[in-house]
């Protein structure tokens, strides 16, 4: 029992340094998220209260009232720790970017901007009278703010759709879209390059070219989903 005692003592006191090196780190970290010696820290606070738990359940069958679980601290260094080069405090340090192109064919410009006249009248209040639209770009942009704002949006008899393509890739730093004109039209789309291409996808539209319906091949939209 001698040696239970002395090993109880021990495991305490690992605690009792665990929790002062905890708190030290916590105050140094001054509110930091993430902070890599918090979480070392945390985790070796953790451990030794795993540890006394277990020792004093072994010596008097009595617990703690700490509900913690054993952190392997490898498993915890390669969750959190640093991956080539990138800081430390990002346990997901890469960013996934999907950059879409699809080209549409506008058979109809006049038909075009009623649509998206009839869109915007649904979105402006009753006692509001709608601007009227002005032109094609004008009119694709509407529909974009009007529906979901992705290019289903676009998917309207109004439109024929022509070849796209979606590329992901691995970016170090996600995009900020101040750093960039309104007008400039490449900034935002231009790979860095410490940017990784996973894949590409090609889109076909679906056509059906069948003679019955050939003159209304450009409403069929199926060929979007993959």
């Amino acid at each position: 029992m001698t040696d239970q005692h002395g090993e109880l003592d021990a495991a305490l006191e690992r605690v009792i340094d665990a929790a002062r090196h905890h708190l030290a780190a916590v105050r140094a970290a001054q509110g930091r998220i993430d902070d890599d010696d918090v979480w070392q820290a945390y985790v070796a606070l953790n451990n030794a209260s795993f540890a006394y738990d277990e020792q004093l359940l072994d010596a008097f069958g009595e617990v703690t009232p700490w509900d913690v679980e054993s952190i392997d601290p490898d498993e915890a260094d390669e969750r959190f720790g640093a991956a080539d080069g990138v800081e430390a405090t990002d346990p997901h340090p890469r960013v996934i970017s999907v950059r879409q192109r699809r080209d549409y064919r506008v058979p109809s410009v006049a038909a075009l901007i009623r649509a998206a006249e009839a869109a915007r009248r649904e979105g402006t209040p009753e006692e509001d009278e709608a601007a009227p639209v002005e032109g094609v770009g004008e009119a694709v942009l509407e529909l974009l703010q009007s529906g979901d704002g992705s290019l289903s949006a676009l998917d309207v008899p109004e439109l024929e759709p022509l070849d796209g393509v979606v590329m992901v890739s691995e970016v170090g730093t996600p995009v900020d879209l101040e750093s960039f004109d309104d007008d400039d039209p490449v900034g935002p789309f231009q790979p860095a390059a410490d940017d990784r291409l996973v894949g590409r996808l090609d889109e076909h539209p679906f056509l059906d070219l069948t003679d019955e319906e050939h003159d209304h091949a450009g409403h069929d939209h199926a060929g979007h989903h993959h």
